[in-house]
This record gives structure tokens, C-alpha cells and sequence, in this order.
């Protein structure tokens, strides 16, 4: 079936979207047609990750490669038909740092030890079939570029992180991006992990491991495949090179952080909606390691997120409404911005307020009956933002927003990776009820496509909806594909409802993912959970079968 297309003349971009809104005053967005000369830092298509914790991923990813849930197919192969490059996925976390690799354990997954762990740390032993699920759900989604975590709690014996690192190298081979030594090493002494635990007892250590994985075969000199420090909170990272990591081959400097946590329960400061509003709020929860940041800039090596969410230790009772959708969408246009390679959002087991995604029960995931989480669309809206040569971010500080925090709307200006000249806008309205209109100047494109991120409260838990979809209980794409076009020559204005986020791209030389990237409609394709090879993993092809929509405005002004 041909993907349809429905051509509707409109006067006004909100009929398209619904009924018409209270209208904020006009921004007017002042913007340069190439990026300024002091932008440099162009971020891959793949900008946009999901990062994963190891002790619930057998009930995410299924137990062997037989029995991989059709919802998860079609969550990840959503963003994999988004990207002209491959999916970025971590697999890691506390749990993975107190676990032990186990040859032996070749029939399923993983295998929970400790019925009484402490839900912030779940302790596993997990074996080679663990490979074996990645590369089969490589094949059947797409391409996907993998990180493994290798543990440094046991600063004295490195002989089952070798055994780790040997397997991931063999059976993941160029899939296999990177490995992370250490995960939160800042906090080893403070979660008694390790006994005062300090940056010159780690970098010896960082060592003796790196010569252990090089002289057990899985690293190669001359040829980067580790990553770190991976710190949260204590440390920063200009001291862990100054103290001397800055002398070994590291492929990315990895850090992670969250805006507030919940290991002590709720409270008032987790649950400060406002907070997650403001603008202003995502420069400094950024730049938090500014210093490392630009050492790393002189020494080459870049910079990942390697695990970005809202709440730390679960989340919060915020943590599942749209506010997050685009707070997320915030945090990644920023960090772009500010010379990130990439980010990550993480996800964990059932229950965590936060997650991307839920089965019905750790027991019934290859049921239908799967829950959405808010950041997934901040993950589906960055997945289509950027571009196969790479983009250039720049935060255009509409109304001062970078230090107002009063202010309810932002945006950015998105250039191409190859020539420099603008090729996107990203808009974003905080205001909890009315629309907010951008003006784009005359003379900047002959016409625009936009998109919009959108729901009808920053409390909404269900009904989100990005380009008119929403994503069902199998993780598939419900509803009709919206695209907005307007003629924008002599200026246009662009009406963002409240709340919500929009993604223009001008010209025609620039397109907007097209098709339908469900991979399974349905649970009734056989014992494999119908698993068949993804046909056409690029992002700019509509795929077989489609059913999209787009919504075509038209508009004289």
C-alpha cells in the first residue's frame, strides 16, 4: 500500500492541530543563514542513544533471541528507521557494575542472585546468550552500534572483566562501540563499595586494568575502545586528568547526571515541576564539568551522556508526564549545543517512574499491553532531528531565556554538518495553555514543513502525541502522520500549542522521516515474535505497507 497523502488548505497552522488556542505574544527569531564562526562542534545523526540496566533487560529484550518482545522491536526500530546511522545503545549501570560474567550460563540471559538487592543496585550473573540477543535484534531491526560496561569495584582482580571483554570484542565485533571501565567510581566509597575511594587510588588502578584487557587480547594499542570515567557527583573530570588519565587512549569521556534524585524519597525539590520548565535550568545542569570538558576539547577525545534522565533512584511522580518529553528534548538540543558527541536516555526495570518504556509484567513481555513512557517521544522527536551529514546547535536565547527564568519559550537553530547554512528550527513552548508564535524572517526560505511535539497538559501521562501519533501497547505508531507546510518567503509564524515543541526544516532540501516505522503490527507472526529482517534501514525511505498521513498545510502571508 502506497503511503497517502492528504493536501488540506488552511489558513491557520492550529486547525491542523486543534481547536484555537490563546495566543502568547510573537516571538520574532532573529537568526544568522550560516552558523557563526565559532560554532564548530557538528553531531553525528546518531546523537540520540538509550542507555539500559543490565538486571531488567532479559524482561525488556527478551531471555534469548527466540523470544524477543515484538514492542520492543518496534520501540527501537522506530528510532533506527529515524537515523541514517546506527542506534547508539549502552548496556550498564549500578547493577552491571556489582555483577559477575559467566561463561558457563549459556542458555538464558541473566540470572538474578540476591531476592533482597537494593532496587537501586540489582546484582546478576549474566553469560554469553547476552550477545547473542543484541546481534539478533541487530538483524532484525537495524543497525546499532552497541556499549558494554566492564566493572572496577574490585580494584585487585580484573581476570572476569577480561572474560567480558573477550566475548563482547568476538561476538559483537564492529557493532561493538566501546567498553565503559567503571561506572561511577565517585561513588564507590560512598555507596561502601569501596573504603575511601579517592581519584589517586582510581587512576592506578585505571592501569592495571587497561594493561590486563590489552594483555588478555581485548584491546589493541594505537586503537581506542574504552570509555570513562563515567562520574555523576563527586569527582570532576578535569581532576581525573590531571591526575593522569589523560595518558591513555580513551575513545569517549563519558559522564552522567540527573537534575535531582529520589534516594530518600519525595519531596518538594523532585517534584518541582517548574524546574523542568525553565530553560534556564538546562545550561548549568550541563556545564557542570566545563573545565574537563574543554581539556577533553584540546585532547581530542569527545564527550558522551552516557545516562541523562529526569530524577535519579527510581524517579519521581513527575517523572511519567509530558513535562519530561520536553525537558529531554531540551537537555539534548543543549548539549549539542554545548559540544556533547551524544546523550543518552536511560531506562530500567518495571515500575521506574522515568522508564521509556514498560512491559505489561517482568513475566508477560512478549504480551501486548506495554506502557509509553513521556521520554520516549523526547527520544523519537531527537531521532528525527538531525541529519546524515551531521547538524551544528545553536540555542538562540529567545528572550533571554538561557538566564531568564521566567521566560516560557526557546529555541535553536539547527545547521548543516556539510555547508553551515540553516537548515532547522526547534521551538519549544513551556506555557502550560497558550499557543506561542515564532516569526521566522523573510528572505531565510522560500517555504517550511514543521512538525509538533504536543499533549494537552504538562501533567499528561498518555495522550502525547508526536506529528499526530502516538505510540500503542506493541510499541507501534497509532494514528496519521501530521506535517504542517506553509510558504514562508516573505516570513512566516509558526504557533506552537501550549505546551509543546515543534521541528521546522526549510527548503527542499531537507526531509522529515517519511512512512510508517512500525516493524510487527501484531503478535500473531509466529514462535519468533516476528522477528523478520527489517527491509530498508533508512531513515529517509517510507517503508512498505504504511499507513501515514501527512497533513499538508498551505499558507500565504
Amino acid at each position: 500500500m502506497a503511503v497517502k497523502i492528504r493536501s488540506l488548505l488552511l489558513f491557520s497552522a492550529l486547525a491542523v492541530l486543534g481547536p484555537a488556542l490563546a495566543a502568547l505574544p510573537t516571538v520574532t527569531v532573529r537568526v544568522a543563514s550560516t552558523a557563526p564562526a565559532n560554532v564548530t562542534h557538528v553531531i553525528p545523526d546518531n546523537f540520540i542513544g538509550i542507555s539500559y540496566e543490565l538486571s531488567s533487560f532479559d524482561t525488556l529484550w527478551g531471555t534469548t533471541p527466540k523470544t524477543m518482545p515484538v514492542a520492543m522491536q518496534n520501540y527501537m526500530h522506530n528510532l533506527v528507521a529515524r537515523l541514517s546511522q546506527p542506534l547508539r545503545i549502552r548496556l550498564g549501570g549500578n547493577g552491571m557494575d556489582g555483577s559477575t560474567y559467566m561463561r558457563s550460563l549459556n542458555e538464558t540471559m541473566l540470572e538474578h542472585i540476591d531476592p533482597d538487592a537494593y532496587f537501586n543496585d540489582i546484582p546478576v550473573h549474566f553469560g554469553p546468550v547476552i550477545f547473542d540477543v543484541l546481534n539478533a535484534m541487530y538483524e532484525k531491526v537495524g543497525p546499532m552500534q552497541f556499549m558494554i560496561g566492564l566493572s572496577m569495584r574490585d580494584g585487585h582482580d580484573f581476570t572476569n572483566i577480561v572474560e567480558l571483554a573477550q566475548d563482547a570484542t568476538s561476538m559483537l565485533g564492529s557493532r561493538l562501540d566501546v567498553m565503559l571501565l567503571g561506572n561511577e567510581p565517585d561513588l564507590y566509597a560512598g555507596h561502601g563499595e569501596r573504603d575511601a575511594y579517592e581519584i589517586e587510588d582510581y587512576i592506578p588502578e585505571l592501569g592495571t586494568a587497561i594493561e590486563a584487557l590489552t594483555e588478555g587480547g581485548a584491546l589493541t594499542r594505537g586503537v581506542p575502545m574504552i570509555g570513562g570515567p563515567t562520574i555523576c557527583c563527586g569527582w570532576t573530570l578535569i581532576d581525573i586528568l590531571n591526575a593522569g588519565m589523560d595518558q591513555y587512549e580513551y575513545k569517549y569521556y563519558t559522564l552522567q547526571r540527573y537534575p535531582n534524585h529520589a534516594c530518600s524519597g519525595v519531596n518538594e525539590r523532585n517534584t518541582n515541576m517548574t524546574y523542568y520548565l525553565t530553560h534556564a535550568n538546562v545550561g548549568p545542569y550541563l556545564t557542570w564539568n566545563s573545565e574537563g570538558q574543554a581539556r577533553a576539547k584540546e585532547l581530542g577525545v569527545p564527550i558522551l551522556m552516557t545516562e541523562y534522565n529526569s530524577v535519579a533512584c527510581g524517579g519521581s511522580p513527575i517523572s511519567d508526564m509530558f513535562v519530561m518529553s520536553l525537558w529531554a528534548v531540551d537537555v539534548g538540543l543543549k548539549a549539542a549545543s554545548l559540544e556533547y558527541e551524544a546523550v543518552y536516555l536511560h531506562t530500567r526495570e518495571l515500575g521506574i517512574q522515568y522508564n521509556l518504556f514498560d512491559p505489561p509484567s517482568a513475566e508477560r513481555s512478549l504480551e501486548a499491553g506495554w506502557r509509553t513512557g513521556s521520554p520516549y517521544y523526547a527520544a523519537l522527536f531527537l531521532a528525527e532531528l538531525t541529519s546524515p551529514n551531521g547538524n551544528l546547535v545553536v540555542d538562540l536565547n529567545i528572550n533571554n531565556s538561557t538566564t531568564n527564568a521566567n521566560a516560557t519559550a526557546a529555541g535553536y537553530a539547527v545547521y548543516s554538518g556539510a555547508d553551515r547554512t540553516i537548515e532547522k528550527f526547534v521551538f519549544l513552548n513551556f506555557n502550560e495553555s497558550d499557543s506561542q508564535p515564532f516569526r521566522i524572517p523573510a528572505n531565510l526560505t522560500e517555504k517550511i514543513e514543521y512538525r509538533v511535539l504536543t499533549a494537552p497538559s504538562v501533567r499528561e501521562t498518555k495522550d502525547i502525541k508526536w506529528a499526530g501519533q502516538t505510540i500503542g501497547d506493541l510499541g507501534n505508531l497509532e494514528g496519521d502522520q501530521e506535517t504542517v507546510s506553509m510558504f514562508c518567503q516573505d516570513g512566516c509564524v509558526v504557533d506552537v500549542p501550549g505546551p509543546g515543541a515543534a521541528l521546522v526544516v526549510l527548503g527542499d532540501g531537507v526531509t522529515l522521516f517519511s512512512g510508517n516505522s512500525t516493524l510487527v503490527g501484531s503478535l500473531s507472526v509466529g514462535e519468533e515474535s516476528g522477528a523478520g529482517r527489517a527491509a530498508g534501514y533508512s531513515s529517509w525511505i517510507g517503508l512498505a505497507g504504511a499507513a501515514a498521513v501527512s497533513v499538508v498545510a498551505t499558507f500565504w502571508t
